[in-house]
Formats: C-alpha cells, sequence, structure tokens
C-alpha cells in the first residue's frame, strides 16, 4: 500500500513538473526580444505599444534600447534578441556563412517628399548638385548601408565611379558636426539628422526619394525566433501593421510619443513630422540583387546570396 501511494504521488509530481515545464516554454514561445536603435523605423513598435495591441494579441514584447548599429548586432549575434530593425545589406552580413536571420518586412523606404537619407553640402561651400561632389570627400560609415546609398545616388547623377570619394566618420553626431563646421564638405546623413543639418544652414545636394527602390530599412528576426516563435511573430507583424495603419492615418497624434522615443535634435521638434509608413510588404528581387552587387563589389560577401535565404512574406499580416 506504502509503494502504491508513493507510486501515486510520485505520477501527481512529475504531472505537476510536466505541466510547469509546459507552460512555461509556452510562455516563453509569445515572448519577443527586439533591440532598438531610436530612428523613426521603430516608431510603430512603440505605438502598437501605446495601444495595446500586442498585449491583445496575446504576445509580449521586450524592446531594448541600443545606442548604436553595432550594439544592435551583437546583441543578434549573441543570441540575446529575437529581432530587429536593420538594413537589406545588414542582414546579409549576418548570412554570409549560414541563413541566421530573415527579413520579414519593410519598416520604412521613401515614400512621398520624405526621405531616409540625405547627402548634404557644408554650409557656404558652394556645393549645389551631384557633379560638384565628383571628387569631393563624402563622410559616411563605411562599408554600411549609407556607403551604399551614397554610391548608387551620385552614380544616378552621372558621377563616374573613380570620381566619388569617401570620408569615414562612422559616429553620426560627429558627422553632423564637422559638416556644418565646414570641416568635411559633404556628408550622408538620415533623417532626422539630415533635417536638423538643413535646418542649421546645410544644403540638400540630393536624397533617396530621386532613386526608387534603393533605400530601405527592414524589419529582421532570427531563423531561431521564426521556428521556435512562429505565432508569435505573425502576431507581432499584426500588430506592426494596425500601427502603422494608426500613424499613416493620424501621424500628428503620435508627434508626442515620436519625440519621447526617437531621437529628434532640438532645432527640429517643431518641424520634424512622423514620415508615411509603407504597408504589408518585403524587399524585392531587384531591390536584393543591387544590394548583392554592391556587397559583392566592394569584398563584403563573395558571392551573392540567395534571395529566398534571407527574406521570406509569409510573416506579414493578412
Amino acid at each position: 500500500m506504502i509503494n502504491k501511494s508513493l507510486i501515486f504521488f510520485s505520477c501527481i509530481l512529475l504531472f505537476f513538473s510536466v505541466a510547469s515545464v509546459a507552460a512555461g516554454a509556452g510562455e516563453e514561445d509569445r515572448h519577443l526580444r527586439l533591440a532598438l536603435f531610436p530612428i523613426p523605423s521603430v516608431l510603430p513598435i512603440f505605438v502598437a505599444e501605446e495601444n495595446g495591441y500586442f498585449q491583445e494579441l496575446g504576445i509580449t514584447i521586450e524592446t531594448l534600447p541600443v545606442g548604436s548599429a553595432v550594439e544592435r548586432d551583437q546583441l543578434m549575434q549573441a543570441g540575446r534578441i529575437d529581432g530587429m530593425i536593420n538594413e537589406i545589406s545588414g542582414a546579409a552580413i549576418f548570412n554570409r556563412e549560414k541563413s541566421q536571420v530573415k527579413i520579414v518586412a519593410i519598416a520604412r523606404s521613401p515614400i512621398g517628399t520624405r526621405p531616409i537619407f540625405r547627402i548634404l553640402a557644408a554650409p557656404g561651400s558652394g556645393l549645389t548638385t551631384v557633379k560638384d561632389l565628383a571628387g569631393v570627400p563624402i563622410g559616411i560609415s563605411k562599408n554600411t548601408v549609407i556607403e551604399y546609398i551614397t554610391n548608387r545616388l551620385m552614380a544616378a547623377g552621372g558621377v563616374e565611379a573613380e570620381a566619388i570619394k569617401y570620408k569615414s566618420v562612422p559616429v553620426l553626431p560627429e558627422r553632423l558636426q564637422l559638416l556644418l563646421s565646414g570641416q568635411i564638405k559633404a556628408a550622408t546623413l538620415p533623417d532626422p539628422l539630415g533635417a536638423s543639418a538643413i535646418q542649421a544652414g546645410a544644403v540638400e545636394i540630393v536624397n533617396d526619394t530621386a532613386l526608387a527602390g534603393v533605400s530601405a530599412s527592414v524589419v529582421s528576426f532570427s531563423t531561431a525566433a521564426l521556428t521556435g516563435k512562429t505565432e508569435a511573430v505573425k502576431q507581432f507583424m499584426v500588430g506592426w501593421d494596425r500601427a502603422v495603419s494608426d500613424l499613416n492615418a493620424d501621424p500628428a497624434k503620435y508627434k508626442e510619443l515620436m519625440l519621447k522615443k526617437i531621437r529628434v535634435p532640438k532645432n527640429v521638434h517643431d518641424s520634424f513630422s512622423i514620415p508615411p509608413y509603407p504597408r504589408k510588404v518585403v524587399p524585392s528581387r531587384q531591390q536584393w540583387d543591387d544590394v548583392m552587387a554592391w556587397m559583392v563589389d566592394k569584398k563584403l560577401l563573395s558571392s551573392p546570396l540567395a534571395y529566398e535565404d534571407s527574406i521570406t512574406s509569409d510573416f506579414l499580416a493578412k
């Protein structure tokens, strides 16, 4: 009788132990960690959070603020986050040896008159056209999306490859200050820093609205998250799309939230408005192939990566 009782209680303990582990696994499956750099591309996440969409959808989103793209990428490499907002070339870097991340949506692209990146000339430099920049070192961060965009905008403006010159200034605020002080004659900056530079006297030469399909920030998740937390990622993208719909319908409503969550220079607090966002779209094969061509030319990749290994439309909100 004692033995039977022991067996009975052992079974009960085992049952609750297994149930507890299963419950814990289920909870974890609906918990996503994202590293966010304070740029306009990440704003839909904060809107979805404020409006309670993620909670309604039964998922928990943990946001980790990061001070640089390098810090964000290190967190992904270490497996400490599930997702991030980055760029096409950044996703490709992760996938050089094997598929580690996949792009599931375009987060932001130039729409209408609202660019992501601008090539600017220093105040008083006398530079006004793309061709004026032939042979002029342009402040960029090397081997990044900023160099890629600069290269494509310069080439589209008729500047020969050998006449496109760069000056490596990886830290964005430093690049802005060197431009405004005239220590560099030109620089490529993302908005809202680009808008801030114009407000402070810099001259816009060209921006990425001039070249369709070249510029985009993207939503990327680790392949581990896409297979292990599939439903959570799908629900995240539903919440993301609802937030984008809200932002596009009434951007002014979220201006205060943007100023709280996004790094906007003080001189454009009043004038910089929330840009429009694309909905339910992934980078095209043509976009991917162009980035691949640039990366192979730069020797960042030995050969082009397959589109399907790095981009999927399976997680777009229905």
